[in-house]
């Protein structure tokens, strides 16, 4: 008896307590499992870019959508799905997490850590797939982000807001560039999101390791899809770098962004196309690789003040194959930017480093995107450049020349020496002003070649030391004939001050 009561007891418990809600969800199954792609059947309703809910925790993208079909890439380890498993909708377009707290760590395509340093507390979401801004919402670009090195801050100057290539063969420093670049801005309130595309592992923690020595991890946060990624992450690292960026730059904030590099970007994009029966174009590239890189670009820009007031700027790296700058891919990625930084293999075995080939590098800002001292002194320096050029090809077949043109081509020869930079020693722009303005001066045409790196260390050195202020004035931008008339006076009491120690 008490057995029957206890059961109509639990009846009654069960009948209060059942839930009459039925809940729905789209569901398909997987019919063909290749290479971090799969095909699934069943999912009529589903969205491109929309994230999918593969068994085992593993998330994937719905790309390809298609009349009985939908082809996704899978983020993460695609190994363990296969034909007949279920996946569900998740109704979310693909995002990531975005925040203060990403700031110092690094992060892969997901937005998750992968530093060792714990999660990354974060409750804002962004999806990673945006309309870039419309003319409307853009400022020119007119105020300058220092690389740090002379050769670009002169003659190639970037602004904030700017999308700057560098492009280059295989090992001609087009990283230390970039990396460069970074440090260069402690102190000047950027924030530097640091993208790195199918590279190997060990070289990202010597650059992350080389980041926080010098401080730039405080403000740099480092996207990582290494080398053993499957390409979907590959795919994602760039879009989810520039959707960090947008965060910091919709708050007011000036952003740098570097993507190093988007060749391995257009490779792992090729591949997953392949993969996924897109029909191959020109070097097996799909269709829409313009569209890849247009739309990442595009995001970069120079706000006003009505939406936000931030800026990102963008360091796209491309890899050259012997110097070809016109591949398909290299040439599409230079009509979308705002110039390019070009970097020679035969400069940078002749030592000439960085090997910026300034015949072939250009920015489209130009001198907006300079200092007015800085834009003064350049641009003599330039044309003593292109002349030096000019002569130097034509006095390998004369061995008598004029003594103007000996004058130039060994002005030209102190000019290219003082414009080499050993890696990760970016100068503050008053310095680079004061070297350039010496040698476009002609104070150091006296000095023999190998003496000039000494020479401009002790003359900037002397310069600071004598007058702080004029430096100080340099520094903020100003420059007016009377200051002019006083760096002439110091420039030559330095000169005679070398004559008499010598």
């Amino acid at each position: 008896m008490a057995e029957t009561k206890a059961i109509v007891s639990s009846l009654k418990k069960g009948i209060e307590e059942f839930d009459t809600d039925v809940s729905r969800e789209e569901v398909g199954e997987i019919v063909e499992v290749k290479d971090g792609i799969v095909v699934i059947e069943g999912l009529k309703n589903v969205q491109s870019q929309e994230m999918l809910a593969f068994p085992g925790g593993v998330a994937g993208l719905a790309l390809n959508l298609e009349a009985e079909t939908v082809g996704a890439i899978v983020l993460g380890d695609y190994t363990g799905l296969k034909e007949g498993d279920v996946v569900r909708r998740t109704g979310k377009i693909m995002s990531i997490p975005v925040g203060e707290a990403m700031v110092g760590r690094v992060i892969n395509a997901l937005g998750q850590s992968i530093d060792g340093a714990g999660e990354i507390e974060t409750m804002e979401e962004s999806p990673i797939e945006k309309i870039a801004p419309g003319v409307i919402t853009r400022e020119p670009v007119g105020v300058p982000l220092q690389t740090g090195i002379k050769a670009i801050d002169a003659l190639i100057p970037i602004g904030r807001g700017q999308r700057e290539l560098i492009l280059g063969d295989r090992q001609t420093g087009k990283t230390t560039i970039a990396v460069d670049t970074i440090i260069n801005q402690k102190g000047q309130d950027v924030i530097c999101v640091y993208v790195a595309i199918g590279q190997k592992e060990s070289k990202v923690a010597r650059t992350v390791n080389m980041l926080k020595d010098r401080g730039a991890m405080d403000y740099t946060t480092v996207v990582l899809a290494s080398a053993s990624d499957p390409a979907p992450m590959l795919y994602l690292a760039p879009y989810a770098g520039v959707t960090l960026a947008e965060y910091f730059a919709a708050k007011g904030k000036d952003v740098l962004v570097v993507y190093d590099d988007l060749t391995k970007h257009a490779w792992a994009y090729r591949e997953m196309s392949l993969l996924l029966r897109r029909p191959p174009g020109r070097e097996a590239y799909p269709g829409d690789v313009f569209y890849l890189h247009s739309r990442l670009l595009e995001r970069a820009a120079n706000l006003n003040d009505n939406f936000g007031g931030g800026s990102i700027t963008a360091l796209p790296i491309i890899e050259t194959q012997a110097g070809d700058i016109s591949a398909y891919v290299p040439t599409n990625v230079i009509s979308i930017t705002d110039g390019q930084i070009f970097l020679e293999t035969n400069l940078f075995n002749k030592g000439t480093r960085p090997a910026v080939n300034v015949g072939l590098s250009v920015s489209r800002v130009g001198g907006a995107a300079q200092i007015k001292p800085m834009k003064k002194v350049a641009g003599s320096m330039k044309l003593d450049l292109a002349q030096f050029r000019e002569l130097e090809a034509f006095a390998q077949f004369s061995s008598d020349l004029d003594a103007d043109t000996r004058k130039r081509i060994e002005r030209g020869r102190r000019i290219t020496e003082m414009l080499k930079q050993p890696q990760y020693s970016p100068l503050p722009v008053e310095q680079q002003v004061l070297a350039i303005f010496a040698v476009s001066n002609g104070y150091f045409d006296d000095m023999k070649v190998e003496d000039i790196k000494k020479a401009e260390a002790d003359y900037v050195k002397f310069i600071e030391g004598t007058r702080p202020a004029l430096v100080e004035k340099i520094r903020q931008g100003e420059w007016a004939d009377e200051m002019v008339e006083e760096l002439k006076q110091a420039s030559q009491e330095y000169i005679n001050k070398q004559k008499k120690s010598d």
